[in-house]
């Protein structure tokens, strides 16, 4: 998805920047896109940097300050995470709203198109929205002058393909050059003799080759690679706890048992609070798809704050939410173990960001020890960021939701609550 990382990424900013090469016949005063100029870039770079403390490692290199770096080696993971991940949010109030509305529906057709496993119905959205976008390009930028022609460049004709030629390829992701790039770079740090170092780069090649080949002719050669941390948990179906874990279980707290006292009168036990069970809490949580949830039960304590990894994303009665761990532990019910989650719901997103940003910008307020809730752990999907940012001309903090490309995107279903004031809710159907 290079296309998605690096062609489009080297249009859009010059062209917000004012940068692009402008024609003796046409005006760059005109250009009321061009907004990412003087004080408003600076802004604008230091918020994707202020961001990266809320990116988990799971998503690998957080994006550096354009502002500062975008010159020096930036680097196609980065721009992917800076436009398609933290670009709805950031430049929300600060893109002109019709150019705005046009990038978000370019960013839900790239981040369908991420996925490893594309839903038809998804694939025709994401083909929609490319489609609208190109057009609205032409229009809003290009505006079919002869002098703008050099703002189109190929890759705006080639979103039109992408969905069409995943019917018979796949998903692009799965034919995209990060693998060969990650081949190329291990094979790069081999190189030992600076005299000769192609002669040595094939001899490496020529090399790992035969260790490849042996082991599979042996097997036994190659050491598993699916082997459990000491003391961890295998709980089935490529979910594990791991440490740390506490030595000795202790009481909950009054919030935290009035959550499990909800939990356990779903299971048909009716107890109260001052009867609920010590617990001993587990620090972390592996999940199938590889990535490590934390909880802010060890990441508070931490002296050195890690990239955040406590936000995930769970399904609860076939519904999205989002939310953050406390900690995780195990608990007999009904003669069963259960391992659970005290998880901190976050609340629905605002449902009017959500639609005039095409499902780009999940904007949800922290609800704390007000919305805690037991879960199964096998409910956790993924691990995601969640970036926080205030809405322009507000002084609510709030935060937006950040997924790791290539994972399956969030597709909220169920009730929305549409009012900001806490009057009546509607029940509003998202697909």
């Amino acid at each position: 998805m290079h296309l998605a990382a690096i062609n489009i990424a080297d249009k859009l900013i010059p062209i917000w920047r004012g940068s692009f090469r402008c024609e003796p016949t046409d005006d760059k005063e005109t250009w009321d896109w061009a907004v990412l100029k003087g004080r408003v870039w600076q802004d604008h770079g230091k918020a994707v940097a202020d961001a990266t403390p809320y990116l988990p490692g799971s998503f690998d290199r957080p994006p550096r300050n354009p502002a500062q770096k975008i010159n020096s080696g930036y680097k196609a993971w980065e721009f992917l995470l800076y436009l398609f991940g933290l670009g709805p949010a950031i430049l929300y109030g600060v893109l002109p709203d019709v150019y705005w509305k046009n990038f978000c529906k370019l960013v839900r057709g790239i981040r369908i198109m991420q996925q490893h496993k594309i839903l038809a119905s998804d694939l025709c959205e994401a083909h929609e929205m490319l489609a609208q976008f190109e057009k609205e390009f032409e229009l809003l930028y290009y505006q079919r002058r002869v002098d703008r022609l050099h703002f189109m460049r190929p890759w705006a004709h080639s979103l039109g393909h992408l969905a069409p030629e995943t019917i018979t390829k796949g998903p692009p992701i799965c034919s995209s050059q990060w693998t060969m790039e990650r081949t190329i770079g291990n094979l790069g740090r081999e190189i030992r003799s600076h005299s000769q170092p192609y002669a040595n780069l094939s001899e490496r090649g020529v090399r790992r080759c035969q260790v490849n080949a042996l082991k599979v002719m042996i097997p036994t050669l190659d050491p598993p690679t699916d082997t459990l941390p000491r003391c961890s948990v295998d709980l089935g179906h490529g979910y594990v706890l791991l440490t740390k874990r506490e030595r000795t279980p202790h009481h909950l707290l009054e919030h935290e048992a009035n959550a499990m006292v909800s939990y356990l009168n779903t299971q048909g036990l009716d107890i109260v609070p001052t009867q609920c069970p010590r617990v001993t809490r587990w620090a972390r949580l592996r999940l199938p798809n590889g990535q490590i949830a934390r909880s802010s039960w060890k990441e508070n304590d931490m002296t050195r704050m890690p990239r955040m990894a406590r936000n995930v994303k769970l399904s609860l009665n076939e519904r999205t939410h989002f939310g953050e761990v406390q900690f995780y532990f195990q608990i007999h019910v009904n003669n069963i173990i259960k391992t659970l989650a005290l998880v901190s719901l976050y609340s629905p997103p605002n449902y009017q960001l959500l639609q005039e940003s095409y499902h780009t910008l999940y904007s949800c307020t922290y609800q704390g020890n007000d919305a805690l809730k037991l879960v199964d752990v096998s409910t956790i999907q993924s691990v995601i960021a969640m970036v926080p940012h205030k809405l322009p001309g507000s002084l609510e903090l709030r935060f937006f939701l950040v997924e790791k490309p290539g994972l399956d995107v969030a597709q909220i279903a169920g009730h929305i609550d549409n009012d900001e004031d806490g009057d009546e809710d509607e029940d509003l159907w998202i697909d």
